[in-house]
């Protein structure tokens, strides 16, 4: 086990380029698209998963990773968080807020541009087994294009999963900011946007010669729009009482949008329609007290959506609360909901939601190799990360915190 921990963390370390196979054998390997497997194999060859089954051969050379008595299961995808951004949450990171200053609709704006793969909370993240996370923008009725990444690599080219994820617009509490000081207000300047981008398509050379009324946005703003319009990035919504949900579905109807809702505090009131329209909803499912934005709060609002039919993913906002996504998915199951589903909430559904459940989510062959091996229930508090995947490679569960542990704990008693 010595040398297999080695020539792991010489994988992990940039080792030298080679084909690397790694054999996780002997745990309970939960895929989440399918049964649990007992005593099972887990084959994870160039980044990719090889092979998943109870009567899959180790290959020859294969580095292994003893998992017998441990659990199994694919890396955790967060995807509402500030990782990468900044350390706390202060209301909006810094380089969004730039942003803000100049106007309320800055669909052009990337939230990759701001993000730094060195930041401590990524290992922390990885620690609480997350291997993909999304970086979202804040404040402003558009606030800008989330970015999908891998928590392994030194540039963000390296780690990037999809970007954009998603175009981001705000009909919650805080649209009354950018709305001219009502939701009403929200609503109608984000349809005029919409609308604004679908003439910009139609009328770009009279745009450009100043032959057309000005439109709300500027033009790299409705050029960015128009991927949104076509249907290839989802416009994610931050919404939270019902009838901030029910205008999010309007203008998906009325735009053709692939929409999903951020948030979605009363979306239990709406589960039938949400289902219906194929919309998934993105919740914190510890979210309980009332307030203005959603005076229906209910624990077991993701229990409640997912029996109506509704995708739903468990995020965790607050930038300090990031680590507790596995504690969110496991109230999920004190709360009606079953142990699978809610594991799915956290792998499988996020992943989907993102346009990715092709390539991650789930341990299956050809999926991108983010695996996690447990020391027992993931949902469970107690249990920790033993050893973590990132695109087939070992990935050193080390944070800031730890290395001032190991500091403190080797200083001389006189210190």
């Amino acid at each position: 086990m010595r040398h297999a921990a080695l020539a792991l963390i010489g994988i992990a370390l940039g080792g030298p380029v080679r084909a690397q196979t790694i054999a996780i054998t002997g745990g309970t390997v939960y895929p989440v698209s399918g049964p649990k497997l007992e005593n099972a194999t887990v084959v994870l060859r160039d980044g990719k998963i090889a092979a998943v089954g109870t009567d899959v051969p180790v290959p020859d050379g294969a580095t292994r990773v003893d998992a017998k008595g441990r659990w199994v299961t694919p890396g955790l995808i967060h995807l509402r968080t500030t990782l990468g951004i900044h350390l706390l949450d202060s209301g909006g990171d810094e380089e969004t807020q730039e942003y803000i200053r100049e106007g309320q609709v800055k669909a052009s704006f990337t939230v990759a541009d701001a993000i730094d793969p060195a930041i401590m909370t990524i290992p922390v993240a990885r620690m609480e087994g997350i291997t993909s996370a999304a970086a979202v923008p804040s404040e402003g009725l558009i606030p800008g294009q989330a970015v999908l990444f891998d928590l392994a690599g030194d540039r963000l080219e390296d780690m990037l999963v999809k970007g954009p994820m998603a175009m981001v617009a705000d009909l919650s509490e805080s649209a009354k900011k950018s709305g001219g000081g009502s939701r009403a207000g929200a609503v109608q300047r984000l349809r005029r946007v919409l609308r604004d981008a679908r003439e910009y398509a139609e009328r770009r050379e009279d745009f450009r010669k100043a032959q057309i009324q000005p439109l709300a946005a500027d033009a790299e703003d409705l050029e960015a729009l128009q991927p949104v319009l076509g249907g290839s990035v989802p416009l994610y919504v931050i919404a939270n009482r019902r009838s901030d949900i029910e205008n999010a579905l309007r203008i998906a109807a009325e735009f053709q949008l692939r929409l999903a809702i951020y948030g979605g505090i009363e979306a239990w009131q709406m589960a039938p329609a949400l289902a219906a329209a194929k919309v998934p909803v993105i919740l914190e499912p510890l979210t309980d007290s009332p307030a203005f934005d959603a005076l229906g709060a209910r624990l077991d609002n993701a229990t409640l959506l997912r029996e109506a039919g509704v995708t739903v993913a468990a995020a965790q906002t607050d930038a300090a609360h990031f680590r507790d996504l596995r504690q969110a998915a496991g109230n999920q199951v004190r709360n009606g909901m079953s142990w699978d589903d809610a594991l799915r909430t956290v792998t499988l559904a996020p992943a989907e939601v993102a346009l990715v459940g092709a390539r991650y989510g789930s341990l299956d062959a050809g999926k991108v190799a983010n695996v996690v091996v447990w020391s027992g229930d993931p949902l469970e508090l107690s249990s920790r990360v033993e050893h973590l995947f990132i695109r087939g490679r070992a990935v050193p569960l080390v944070s800031r915190q730890t290395e001032l542990l190991q500091r403190y704990r080797k200083l001389p008693p006189a210190y």
